[in-house]
């Protein structure tokens, strides 16, 4: 199968990395050619090293791998897809441009996978002429260790589209739960609850981040903080999302924290900026 992957961001660049090391050709494309030379970069990085992680298994060349995934700004490359994955900013103007142009380039039998955070599939799928052949897939970053994936039915989505998604999914060893399309679906209509009190706590001076994040570590068994997965995500993407869902439900509970939106206008976006809610290294 050929697989399209659009945006060569943190996301797209898992899902391509991921695909192609189950064996799919794989089209990445982004607007940028320095973000396209920046995701070859770390997809052979990231390829190179995972026998170390994992050394119960015999991995192939990673030459092979690479050789599997097209870098491109054209999307005339995607003509002969079978899958698309989209994965550009959770911003409804950026994304309708994407659908609209996705709808003209790709083959009809081709399925748009949609890896949103909260935005409604259904009003995707409304875009194009394919409504039957939209499905949400809300992959977990980093994608190639995620094993499980949430599958979003949109109000047309056939049941041929949700079993040959759940058939590429399984190809790449991925479990998909599904659920119903109401903005933010299970995920994160949850967790960006959590990610936005979270920085409450903080701006109120309840605690600092790093006991914030101890809290549910230590007492409640996560691997990870709210916060330090709301800099892992992007804390410019999580004001996005928690704004998409209040917009969507009109409700108070998912206005956003003020020093969170502070924070992003000041920059300060989280693991990929180096600064967030904790110091990070921007060469790691």
């Amino acid at each position: 199968m050929i697989i399209g992957v659009i945006g060569a961001g943190v996301m797209g660049t898992g899902v391509a990395q991921s695909a192609a090391q189950s064996g799919h050709q794989v089209v990445l494309i982004d607007l940028a050619q320095d973000i396209l030379d920046n995701a070859k970069a770390t997809i052979h990085q990231n390829v190179r090293f995972r026998g170390f992680f994992d050394k119960s298994k015999v991995f192939e060349p990673v030459e092979d791998v690479m050789e599997r995934i097209t870098f491109t700004t054209d999307y005339e490359a995607l003509r002969d897809t079978d899958f698309v994955v989209e994965n550009v900013p959770e911003i409804w103007e950026i994304k309708k441009e994407v659908y609209l142009e996705l709808d003209k380039v790709c083959p009809d039998r081709a399925i748009f996978l949609v890896n949103t955070s909260c935005i409604s599939i259904t009003k995707i799928a409304g875009l194009t002429n394919r409504a039957d052949r939209i499905i949400g897939v809300h992959f977990m970053n980093p994608v190639p260790m995620k094993p499980t994936v949430e599958a979003i039915r949109g109000y047309h989505t056939s049941e041929e589209t949700i079993q040959a998604t759940v058939d590429f999914l399984g190809s790449m060893e991925k479990e998909a739960i599904l659920v119903n399309d109401l903005p933010g679906f299970v995920s994160n209509r949850l967790s960006h609850l959590l990610m936005n009190e979270a920085a409450f706590v903080v701006q109120d001076q309840v605690a600092d981040p790093k006991d914030v994040d101890a809290i549910f570590v230590k007492c409640f068994g996560h691997k990870m903080g709210p916060l330090e997965t709301a800099d892992l995500i992007g804390l410019d993407t999580v004001v996005n999302s928690l704004d998409i869902l209040y917009e969507s439900y009109q409700d108070p509970k998912f206005r956003v924290c003020p020093l969170l939106r502070k924070m992003v206008e000041a920059g300060l976006h989280g693991r990929k900026t180096g600064q967030g809610f904790f110091t990070y290294d921007t060469m790691d």
